[in-house]
């Protein structure tokens, strides 16, 4: 997404190629990208620069958010999100999409129907299987039942763990994977924020509650231990943060992002990072929910997701 749409200005041409084809170098075998981003360009630029080399990784993108006439949208109708599809395919420069994710549920659409649009396109062979992202148990149940779930696209990191409440179990009952977004806390846990003032002022997270200079403040004094822990480790603050969400489960897919090849090799370096259950336990409290100061999102976007929350404390 970063590349793309979400942070500031859309990465250099030059940039983002050599940054997604370092990643294709580096063994990664999953790219995941969405209509959304950059309203079509990150879908644009994944079908440029990797087309060539479609054989060597799965590729997951998602419908369902759109722009049209200068608008964003949330659209879950079925000949919508088969027309959305088509372009995605078209843009993507590919036959088939391993991964389509129905990105945000449209709640005036009952996710059945929905669910059915993508079943239909499944046996069309324009894609291969079906994801959900930001969604409850309860939904993610009803959407089952309809066609089996490959995954479910969630936040998850050390200070977002709302899919513990009961996605997560839900996930493993129905065999999904959870596909962790944002597993650094979009940079917070990567220590990678001095100042959120700082910011692009197309940076999303300049309206994020926990980036808001109090709660920011706040939220920095969780850092220093995670600092200490990663010191005493050999690892970087970001890496101890992979690794914990990579030692929860082999059904757990962290899907960090970044712009640039210095954070994509600090990223998989994680892989190397061995924790033991006495640690793990030692980073959850550290980020204990009570702890972290501000919600996910504000108002306005919270009311478009459909996931569990935690009683407001």
């Amino acid at each position: 997404m970063g590349l793309s749409h979400g942070y500031g200005p859309a990465a250099s041409p030059a940039d983002a190629e050599a940054l997604l084809l370092g990643a294709l170098d580096r063994g990664v075998t999953l790219f995941d990208t969405a209509a959304l981003y950059g309203f079509g360009h990150n879908e644009e630029l994944l079908g440029r620069v990797l087309a060539p080399h479609r054989s060597r990784f799965m590729l997951a993108s998602k419908c369902g958010i759109f722009r049209e006439n200068g608008q964003r949208r949330i659209d879950g109708r079925p000949e919508t999100l088969r027309r959305t599809c088509e372009d995605s395919l078209r843009r993507l420069r590919t036959d088939v999409i391993d991964l389509y994710y129905l990105h945000r549920w449209d709640k005036t659409v009952p996710i059945e129907d929905s669910v059915g649009a993508l079943a239909d396109l499944v046996r069309a062979g324009n894609i291969r299987s079906i994801g959900l992202s930001e969604v409850s148990a309860a939904t993610l149940r009803r959407a089952h039942a309809v066609h089996p779930i490959a995954a479910v696209q969630s936040e998850y990191s050390l200070w977002s763990r709302e899919v513990e409440i009961a996605v997560l179990q839900a996930c493993r009952e129905l065999g999904a994977a959870l596909v962790a977004f944002s597993p650094l806390g979009r940079a917070f846990l990567a220590d990678g924020l001095s100042d959120p003032v700082d910011l692009d002022e197309a940076d999303l997270r300049r309206r994020m509650p926990r980036f808001q200079a109090d709660a920011f403040a706040r939220n920095q004094a969780l850092l220093a231990p995670l600092r200490r822990m990663a010191r005493d480790l050999g690892c970087t603050p970001g890496q101890l943060a992979l690794a914990w969400l990579l030692h929860q489960g082999d059904d757990i897919i962290p899907i960090p992002g970044t712009t640039r090849l210095p954070h994509l090799d600090e990223n998989l370096g994680a892989v190397g990072v061995r924790l033991d259950a006495a640690t793990c336990d030692q980073l959850a409290r550290l980020f204990d929910r009570g702890l972290v100061s501000g919600e996910r999102y504000g108002a306005a976007t919270q009311a478009e997701i459909d996931t569990e929350q935690f009683p407001a404390s």
